[in-house]
């Protein structure tokens, strides 16, 4: 299947067919070292009609030096900066693009995060898997090749459990969507009361395909992977990542505390070698050291198809980065349980059933 639905080639739209404009909202906090390179890359996209919006909510950001740059280099792209943002919610990302939705005068909407680097036909790739019944088309996490063990722990985890679960979500039709690099129909969003209608939550774009699913829309997965390029690549921020995506599954979603362990390798593997021990009196041990060799080299064929290339790292490196990613699995998982607050930035917030988020504010000491 991922063979299948990844890396296909880019469909040109029949000529008479006229191309739909895309405003892109760029969402933007601080700089990182890559921030210039993965910014130009949405400045030189092979895609007729489009217009890109960037929202920065603090004037003395640094980013917004950045954006003048692009946009005095590249004056032939349509291009805004917006500022201040608007205060609609708890959410801060949708504070920031506030402005730049509205302002939006295109009817595809592209919500893509700072560091996504973009290839030439990617957005005309998205575009072309946006047919009628389709409401919004998304893609699949991955990183770009970097240095370092961080980086390949990065990869590693988004080029196999994360693509498992991503591509069989998909293949169900059950809603998995993130959104790092989405395009959607802005008239279906302002149908609800547009993005200020899922600022309560943290998770908005989990909510935002949840909207679309009730009301009859298909989701898609384009071809193309989301290429994460964020110049700081630490192995403690990534920890913290999983840690805040495990925390909002588990109030989004409850029934993930039961069946998200389940999904691991090394907890299903002890399950399964306890099961047929008891069953079948198997060496539980021998059963268990199997599981794990098939599972490797199951997700080293899957990470090396969704890589469509040579990977970044030798298969030392490979197994170094997976033992390490499935052996903290699950205490990442219980972390989460433990702690349900979510620390984002400079501010931490609490998550009521449901999804529903509430900002912690810092106790003033008199």
């Amino acid at each position: 299947f991922r063979k299948w639905k990844l890396h296909k080639k880019v469909s040109q739209l029949p000529c008479e067919t006229p191309y739909p404009g895309v405003s892109i909202l760029k969402p933007l906090m601080s700089v990182d070292p890559n921030l210039f390179s993965n910014l130009e890359t949405f400045f030189t996209m092979n895609y007729p009609v489009y217009e890109l919006l960037f929202c920065i909510e603090d004037e003395s950001d640094p980013a917004v030096m950045v954006v003048m740059q692009l946009i005095k280099k590249y004056p032939s792209v349509t291009s805004r900066l917006f500022t201040g943002g608007s205060n609609v919610g708890v959410n801060p990302k949708i504070n920031n693009m506030q402005p730049g939705f509205t302002a939006a005068k295109y009817e595809l909407i592209l919500i893509s995060d700072s560091g996504i680097r973009m290839k030439e036909d990617t957005l005309l790739d998205m575009v072309s898997c946006m047919t009628e019944d389709v409401g919004l088309v998304h893609q699949m996490p991955f990183t770009c090749d970097r240095d370092g063990f961080a980086a390949t722990l990065e990869k590693v985890y988004f080029g196999t459990a994360q693509a498992r679960i991503y591509l069989v979500a998909d293949f169900l039709q059950v809603n998995c969507h993130t959104g790092m690099s989405a395009l959607m129909r802005k008239a279906l969003i302002n149908e609800v009361g547009g993005i200020e209608a899922f600022s309560c939550y943290l998770a908005e774009d989990f909510f935002l395909a949840k909207s679309l699913k009730e009301r009859g829309w298909r989701m898609c997965v384009s071809s193309q992977p989301a290429w994460q390029n964020s110049g700081v690549c630490e192995i403690n921020s990534f920890q913290a990542r999983l840690t805040r995506w495990a925390k909002l599954r588990v109030a989004m979603v409850p029934h993930t505390i039961l069946l998200e362990p389940l999904s691991e390798c090394m907890v299903i593997g002890a399950c399964a070698s306890w099961a047929v021990s008891f069953l079948f009196r198997w060496d539980p041990l021998v059963f268990y050291l199997v599981h794990i060799l098939v599972w490797f080299l199951l997700d080293w064929i899957l990470l090396s198809i969704i890589q469509n290339g040579s990977l970044p790292f030798n298969k030392f490196d490979f197994v170094m980065g997976w033992l390490f990613r499935e052996c903290s699995s699950p205490y990442l998982f219980l972390h989460a349980l433990w702690d349900p607050a979510i620390r984002w930035r400079t501010r931490t917030y609490k998550l009521k059933w449901g999804g529903v988020a509430e900002e912690l504010k810092p106790k003033v000491k008199v």
